[in-house]
């Protein structure tokens, strides 16, 4: 059975949310008009097609948070993160405006359109500004529990929507804001997980088993604010840590786990990420494979692998 895509699992939460909430509200740079359009027929006055104008997207959707609404903006992650990091700045968290911002393109999910369109630096920029908040669901599942969760609180939310998805089926009862999940249980070896590199950690893991080894892995939906708590018991046991995500070495996952873990004596912490700019062109599995976010890159930096 096929699993939904992400993004049309986005206009369906969209359609169902927006039916029993008349202050939700989308916003769309020219992109999954047609999968909203559901959506814009059941909620008139309420779906806009602002274009490709990303930092006017931002200030529309600020002014619709200053008068009570709910705002969700969507686009392409480069265009409404990085081209439009001032309005989100000023218009939204200088003014103590909550609303939702959901992505898709993560980091090379647009692989074939070079590096215009790759962005591995949205989390650290989000996470530099106050009363912020990113989630990045790997599965429809995720997705929709998380938004539902959260939508309507006083922060501004970053959901980045990959159009990969880690394939494991996990318990919805787990699946909470600011939650890991711990999807195995170990004592050799923490494998910190984030989006569709759950199933690289999984695929990894079960190489390790056969050479003896007691793998755990921690998987996070929920980037900001991360689950210190599991984090810090995981590897105060295993005293071993690879940390795996798609998004740049500086500012992600690595660098909070990192400051998590600062009081274990004797930890060994390797962060596979992303080094730099990735000019090259090629699939999400090529680009992914050249920065060893990959099997092969977690078992080497294990210490386990070639």
């Amino acid at each position: 059975m096929s699993m939904k895509k992400m993004r049309q699992q986005f206009a369906d939460t969209m359609l169902e949310v927006g039916r029993a909430d008349p202050k939700l509200s989308v916003l769309i740079g020219d992109i999954s008009h047609f999968i909203l359009q559901p959506f814009a027929r059941a909620c008139p006055g309420r779906f806009y097609n602002v274009g490709i104008c990303e930092p006017t997207i931002i200030s529309m959707a600020a002014g619709m948070a200053k008068t009570g609404l709910h705002p969700v903006v969507h686009t392409i992650a480069p265009f409404i993160l990085e081209r439009s990091f001032e309005q989100i700045k000023l218009d939204f968290c200088y003014q103590g405006l909550s609303g939702n911002i959901i992505t898709v393109g993560s980091a090379f999910d647009y692989s074939n359109l070079g590096c215009t369109h790759h962005c591995y630096d949205d989390f650290a920029l989000m996470k530099s500004l106050p009363r912020t908040q990113v989630v990045y669901p790997a599965s429809p599942v995720e997705f929709d529990l998380l938004f539902r969760e959260t939508y309507r609180n006083d922060h501004l939310t970053l959901f980045r929507l990959p159009e990969y998805q880690h394939d494991q089926v996990i318990d919805p009862s787990l699946i909470k804001f600011g939650k890991a999940i711990r999807l195995r249980e170990g004592s050799d070896l923490t494998i910190i997980a984030a989006g569709p590199q759950l199933k690289n950690a999984v695929l990894a893991k079960q190489q390790l088993e056969k050479q003896g080894k007691s793998i755990e892995i921690i998987y996070i939906p929920t980037i900001h604010p991360l689950d210190a708590e599991m984090i810090h018991q995981s590897v105060s046991k295993t005293k071993r840590v690879v940390i795996v995500e798609e998004h740049n070495v500086f500012g992600g996952v690595g660098d909070d786990v990192r400051k998590i873990v600062t009081d274990i004596s004797g930890v060994k912490l390797i962060n596979l990420g992303i080094k730099g700019f990735v000019r090259e062109y090629g699939t999400y599995e090529q680009l992914c494979a050249e920065a060893e976010l990959s099997v092969e890159g977690i078992l080497k930096a294990a210490g386990y692998g070639e």
